[in-house]
């Protein structure tokens, strides 16, 4: 490879625009730019993140990032994950948190109805939606709150 062969890649640079060769180009007379206006001028135009006297979005957001006080402690466990625990004795937090099924910071945890579940569980301090319980229930568990 020598200097003189280097080319750009094939599309990646655009013929420059031939501004004010006439009607038939469409960029005659005021060259693309349009009747009057602050843009329409030489020189005219303003600085970046300007939004025409309203604040700028880096003016009104805060100085230092921040993170919501409100975090997503609540989280939503399905029945065929509750299905893959049916080894274990008693379902809790704990022990949904110990096989990584919900997140270590999770406060609450609630089952929904979503696939099926057709063995014996025995489930503690989690609640659950009517289908779900229905579903735990029909399959010979039970559920203590």
């Amino acid at each position: 490879m020598y200097l003189n062969t280097i080319q750009p890649a094939p599309g990646s640079k655009k013929p420059a625009k031939r501004v004010g060769r006439g009607i038939g180009s469409t960029l005659g007379k005021t060259c693309g730019t349009g009747h009057k206006g602050q843009k329409s001028r030489s020189g005219g135009y303003h600085k970046v993140g300007f939004e025409g006297g309203q604040m700028p979005i880096q003016r009104r957001l805060p100085k230092f990032g921040f993170t919501s006080r409100k975090k997503a402690y609540s989280v939503e466990v399905r029945l065929h994950e509750i299905a893959s625990l049916s080894d274990h004795n008693l379902i809790d937090i704990a022990l949904l948190k110990e096989n990584r099924i919900i997140p270590g910071d999770s406060k609450q945890v609630k089952i929904i109805k979503s696939g099926d579940i057709d063995v014996a569980v025995n489930i503690k301090g989690i609640k659950a939606t009517k289908g779900a319980n229905e579903a735990i229930i029909a399959a010979g568990g039970k559920i203590e709150e």
